[in-house]
């Protein structure tokens, strides 16, 4: 994650769209001095005691919502969560960069998310980095315990058909992810994880250098099962 950080410019402010902030509608957290939460159980205890205590932006968070030209609310009830700073620890550790998220309306159909992220695309021009955080493939529900690094063939198949289409720029498919791929019935059972890349997908330009990470099976234990990660996943460097 470092690695990343140092590709590109180091960023004025942080907007978040993680997985873990599905909502009715979209909120945009607009506070000060955003507090840190824990919304994961059962990890060890040393990852509830990283405090990310980030400034926030309310004057980005008010340009992002004058942005969006849909319906937005100010929501201060959430807060960073660990989608957001268990990259960010490793991403920028000194904790000096405004960052707020933004929530996906789990109501939405995937082209809505693909536009907030246009609408937000000239945040960039400021030296705004849009993160997006969640999981190409995430299915608890199916995990095999004694898969061990293999993963099952629907996940590399999906994993396989959003790579391919992000790397030749066919975001029009990946929009149609349900329609055109028959595995995504089982990498996506719900889309909360899968949103966050349309956001980034929408924030792209043509001339923008995407590059892939990690190309192995990770996480297989926790049940995630993927091959390729886009977790700050599409790196996007700035032009």
């Amino acid at each position: 994650m470092g690695k990343i950080a140092k590709s590109i410019p180091k960023p004025e402010a942080i907007v978040s769209i993680s997985a873990h902030w599905f909502t009715k509608g979209t909120k945009i957290m607009n506070e000060k001095a955003p507090k840190t939460i824990y919304d994961m159980y059962g990890f060890p205890k040393e990852l509830y005691e990283i405090i990310y205590n980030s400034p926030g932006s309310p004057s980005i968070a008010k340009e992002a919502k004058e942005l969006i030209s849909r319906e937005t609310e100010y929501d201060n009830s959430w807060g960073i969560d660990h989608g957001t700073w268990s990259v960010l620890v490793h991403m920028y550790p000194d904790k000096d960069i405004p960052v707020f998220q933004i929530s996906i309306d789990g109501y939405a159909p995937a082209e809505i998310h693909y536009s907030i992220g246009k609408e937000l695309k000239s945040l960039r021009e400021k030296g705004v980095l849009i993160f997006g955080t969640g999981n190409i493939v995430h299915n608890l529900r199916l995990v095999d315990w004694h898969m061990g690094s293999k993963g099952f063939d629907w996940a590399y198949e999906f994993d396989d058909f959003i790579y391919e289409n992000i790397m030749s720029k066919d975001y029009n498919n990946i929009l149609k992810y349900n329609e055109i791929c028959n595995a995504s019935q089982h990498a996506v059972p719900t889309p909360d994880h899968f949103y966050p890349l349309l956001y980034i997908l929408g924030a792209s330009d043509k001339e923008d250098k995407v590059t892939v990470f990690n190309k192995s099976c990770e996480l297989m234990k926790s049940g995630i099962n993927k091959r390729k990660k886009f977790k700050c996943e599409l790196n996007i460097k700035e032009r």
